[in-house]
Formats: C-alpha cells, sequence, structure tokens
C-alpha cells in the first residue's frame, strides 16, 4: 500500500504538510533489530533508522528551533534528526513508523504557540474571591471555640 511518503512526486517527498525534501536528503538504513520475530530477528535487518539533516529542512528558523526545544533526544551532536524503530517485524513498518514519528514532530514544531495576553481579573471575579476568603475565614474563626 503506498503511501505519501513511499512515492516521491515530482517536487520532492512530503514528510510533513508542507515539508518536501528530494528523496537524497532522507537517509534510511536497516539493522539487526531486537524487537519482536523469534529467530526471524537473527536472520533479517528489520530495525529501521531514518537520518536527515536539519539544515536540509525546509522549514522556518523559528520551527527548527521549536523542532530541536519538543525533541532533543532524537537530535544528533552533528545536527541531524536520527528517529529509529524496531517495534515491529518487517522493515516496511518499521520504515513507516520512523516517517510517521517524523511527521508527528515535524507538524508540532510548525505549530506556533499561543501567545499569552496578559489580562485583569474583572471585578466580579475580585468580588468573588474576597467573598470566598470571608466564608473560609468565618469557618476557621468558628472552629476557635472556648473550651469550659
Amino acid at each position: 500500500m503506498p503511501d505519501a511518503h513511499d512515492s516521491p512526486t515530482p517536487s520532492g517527498l512530503e514528510l510533513a504538510p508542507g515539508v518536501r525534501v528530494s528523496p537524497g536528503l532522507v537517509e534510511v538504513t536497516f539493522s539487526s533489530s531486537s524487537g519482536p520475530g523469534g529467530q526471524n530477528v537473527n536472520k533479517r535487518a528489520t530495525r529501521c533508522q531514518l537520518r536527515i539533516a536539519l539544515a536540509d529542512l525546509p522549514m522556518h528558523p523559528e520551527a527548527v528551533q521549536r523542532l530541536q526545544h519538543i525533541a532533543p533526544h532524537l537530535i544528533t551532536p552533528s545536527g541531524d534528526v536520527l528517529i529509529e524503530a524496531d517495534d515491529n517485524r518487517s522493515q516496511g513498518r518499521n520504515r513507516d513508523a520512523c516517517f510517521e514519528k517524523l511527521r508527528e514532530i515535524l507538524i508540532l514544531a510548525q505549530k506556533r504557540p499561543k501567545v499569552r495576553k496578559a489580562t485583569k481579573p474583572s471585578r466580579g471575579s475580585k468580588e468573588r474571591r474576597i467573598a470566598g476568603k470571608k466564608i473560609r475565614s468565618q469557618i476557621k474563626k468558628n472552629r476557635k471555640g472556648g473550651f469550659d
């Protein structure tokens, strides 16, 4: 079943909405896995590693910084994004899992955080807060009973 990242389109490989790169920039390697598969693990190279340089991602510099903040554990000292998957028994599924993880973090990185606008509490909320404090104060005063 072909996915958007399986077959390159004329404009490149789509990693996330609005993020397309040349297929040659994405390095996918396979090695022997420690995941499920029984004796198959010893015979087949099903563990997938996906590597792409941060500099090769056509994203806004702010989005790249957010990516570094969101997933520092996926970024190598040399500035590459390195994603691994060995959860499945097949190369294809592990490859798809790597691309899906990359897609998720790229979508998160592209989303601008909402800017918080400072607001003042309303008059009603101030009054409700003070009324609540007075009620609580009265409850505590009532506990101070005189001992006979």
